[in-house]
Formats: C-alpha cells, structure tokens, sequence
C-alpha cells in the first residue's frame, strides 16, 4: 500500500518546536490543497499539542517526503527552529499501524488520551469538507476511529484520572455521586483552578463559586462557566454553604485553618465537607482531616491516584496493541480484495460453487453418459458469462489500488455480494 506518514510529535520535538509547526483549522484548509496539488493524490493533516501529521496517498511512487516537510515549515514560516530532523517518515503498513496507536490513545504523551480521536475526527472532517480525501483515506479512517472505540470500550486504557484537576473532581464524584446536587467553591483562578471548574462544570455540578484575590480573574473564569463569584476576604463566611472546596492559590500560609472549618462544620450541622488542596505550599491546615465529616486531600494524594491510574493504563497497553493488530490485517484483507486478480478468483470461485451446487442437486436426471457433458456444459456456460466482465474489469485498471480500480472493483464486489461474503 502506498500510504506515507510525515510528522513531527513529542518524541522528535519540544515544545518549543511543535507549537510553531502547529496548524489551526483555518491553516489547515489552507495547506490541504496545497499539498494535494503538489503531493498527493488523498491526504489528511492532523495537528494537536502534541503532534502534526500528513497522512497521504502520494501522486508519485517516488519517496515525496522531503517536499512535504519544507512546504509545511515554509507555510509555517518556522525554518529557524523547525528541521527535517524533528520530521519522521513512515511508509506502507507502519503508517497504518500508527495510525491506529495514535488514534487508540497509546501513542499520546499522556497515555490513554481521551482527546485524541474528537481532535481526529475533526482533521478528517476538514480534509472531507477540503475534498482532500478519497476512497483509500476514508477506509483508513473509518477503521482507525472503530480501533478507537473499540480501545475505548474493550479495554480500559482511558479510564482512571490522569491530571491534577481530574482527580480532583474524580475524588469528588467518590464522596458525593450526584454532583448535580452540591456547590463547589473554587479559590484561585490559575490554570489548575479553571481545568478542574471546567471538570466539575461537565459532572453537572450543581452551583460553582469563585473566589480569587484579584476579583477580576475570578470574575473571567465565572463568566465563562456560568458561576458567581465572592470576595476572597470574605469566603470563609461561604463555608457553611458548600460541599466542595478546591483550592489552588501561592500563599506562604494556610488561607483555612482546622479551627476555622471546625467554626463551619458546626453551622453546616456536620453535614460532609470535601476538600481538595492543590497549593504548593499546602493552603488548608492539614490537622482539618481530623475533624469528622471533613474529608481533606493534598496534591501527594492525587499525585497517588494518578499514579495508580497510569499504571492501570500501562497494563492495559497490550490489549490495545492486539486489537490494532487485528484491525490492521483486517484493513489489508480489504485493501487487498481491492486488487484486481483477487476479485476475479473470488468472482469465480463463488459461481463455481453456485455451479457444483446446481449440478448436484439435478445431476440424477441425467443417464450415467449425460453426466460428464453435464459437468463440461456447465462449465462452459460460466465461463463464458463471466469472461466479459472480467476482460472489461482488467482493462485500463492497474495492480495498485487506485481511485478507478477501487471505484471498479468496490462496484463489482457490491454487485455480487463479494463484500458481505467477506466482512
């Protein structure tokens, strides 16, 4: 097969070098083209924080890759920190393979990666919109998706939190399982502070309060995720009022003491009381996990969790990698059933059988004579139906599997039911 992978992704390349090979999605369409023009009969182009990738049928047999990894640094004006030597180049049945990997989440920095085939599918819908994809590419990203969710549903490489704000609003879902019930009250506005809101805001949670010494930035995040906001000077008043403390701010002491949330256990009628404190140095009184109903975790216990998490996910590598495997042969039964010669066997095998079939169930109406001319009548009369399609299917079309062979042979498989028989 005839399928090149070109691409830069965090095992080639820092930060510093992906982000300026990053395409946004009105970049994209603009290189699609491009690239089909020059390059490429089908292509795609994948880019995430992660990585960049073109996935392409190329025009010429010859090895396209040089080309394409300047047209993609040139576009990015970006030859001062991005070099062909950050750039890999697979070929063939490796750039299936890896396709899938990445599509299954074991081939993402962080293992597992849950985002990956939403950012995939929305790659291969711009290059569909951009008209840069064809029959070839649609298959094979019709079977990486299926390799996705089945990676998804059969294993369980993407469960269990991975990040800090994750875990966070996973330990909360343990302590209260319906969150849409509960107010949370989040104290900080940094980036950890806003990714677990925005966790908390997908469970449902049922009230989000912010609070932040600079008003303003907690008032953005609030805006954004549709919560309200109260003054930091004033938050410990709120205490009694919600279930859910997040709290991520630099301070050199504790912003909650032991006898300030004992004050509000008292007025919360000791009602259950969970905290998570992401701040480094800690910014709650670690002696509150003491008093009864409070329920207090600081960033080593998540640092715990997550990794008992990846851990579970390392185990669950090997399954994944069996079941690209198996979508792997399975995408190359049918890319080789594409190929012309094939086809003809199995189009004649089946009329063979349909033949044997025939003759067997009739052949005692003829005299002992009559069978052997049964046999070679038969016989001739298939293979004279079947010789004009098959002359017809051979002429103009190529060993390769291109757009008119696809187009020809897919028709001919449809027709007779070859494709059903198959898969």
């Amino acid at each position: 097969m005839n399928l090149i992978t070109i691409g830069i992704n965090h095992r080639t390349a820092p930060i510093d070098v992906r982000e300026k090979i990053w395409y946004s999605t009105e970049e994209t369409k603009n290189i699609l083209p491009i690239l089909k023009e020059k390059f490429f009969k089908e292509c795609v182009l994948i880019s995430t924080c992660n990585r960049t990738e073109v996935y392409g049928i190329p025009i010429d047999e010859v090895d396209e890759g040089k080309g394409v990894v300047d047209l993609l640094i040139s576009f990015k004006d970006s030859g001062n920190i991005v070099k062909h030597d950050h750039f890999y180049e697979l070929h063939s049945s490796l750039a299936v393979s890896h396709l899938f990997k990445v599509v299954s989440g074991i081939d993402s920095m962080v293992l597992g990666d849950v985002q990956i085939i939403s950012q995939m599918k929305e790659a291969y819908l711009t290059a569909s919109n951009m008209k840069t994809v064809g029959k070839l590419t649609a298959r094979l990203f019709d079977t990486a998706f299926h390799v996705g969710k089945r990676s998804r549903t059969e294993t369980e490489i993407g469960e269990g939190a991975v990040s800090v704000s994750y875990a966070a609003v996973e330990l909360s879902n343990k302590i209260f399982a319906d969150l849409n019930k509960h107010t949370a009250l989040v104290i900080g506005a940094g980036e950890t502070a806003q990714l677990t809101a925005k966790h908390l805001q997908s469970k449902n949670i049922g009230k989000l309060i912010f609070t932040n010494r600079t008003r303003e930035k907690a008032e953005a995040i609030a805006s954004e995720l549709n919560g309200s906001v109260i003054d930091f000077d004033s938050f410990h008043a709120e205490l009694k009022n919600v279930d859910i403390i997040i709290s991520s701010v630099t301070t050199p002491s504790y912003i909650l003491t032991a006898r300030q949330i004992q004050g509000a256990m008292r007025l919360r009628h000791n009602n259950p009381l969970f905290i998570i404190d992401i701040g480094v140095p800690r910014n709650i009184d670690p002696e509150a996990s003491k008093i009864d109903n409070v329920f207090l975790n600081d960033i080593d216990a998540l640092n715990n969790m997550i990794d008992k998490n990846l851990g579970k996910r390392r185990s669950e590598v090997p399954k994944v990698k069996n079941i690209v495997f198996e979508e792997l042969e399975q995408f190359y039964n049918w890319f080789k059933s594409l190929q012309v010669n094939p086809t003809i066997q199995e189009l004649r095998t089946q009329f063979e059988l349909i033949r044997e079939d025939e003759v067997r169930k009739n052949i005692n109406r003829f005299s002992e004579t009559d069978k052997e001319l049964v046999e070679i009548l038969t016989k001739r009369i298939v293979n004279k139906i079947l010789h004009t399609p098959i002359v017809n299917l051979k002429n103009g079309t190529n060993t390769e599997a291109d757009e008119e062979t696809i187009n020809k042979v897919s028709l001919l498989r449809h027709l007779f039911g070859l494709e059903k028989k198959k898969y």
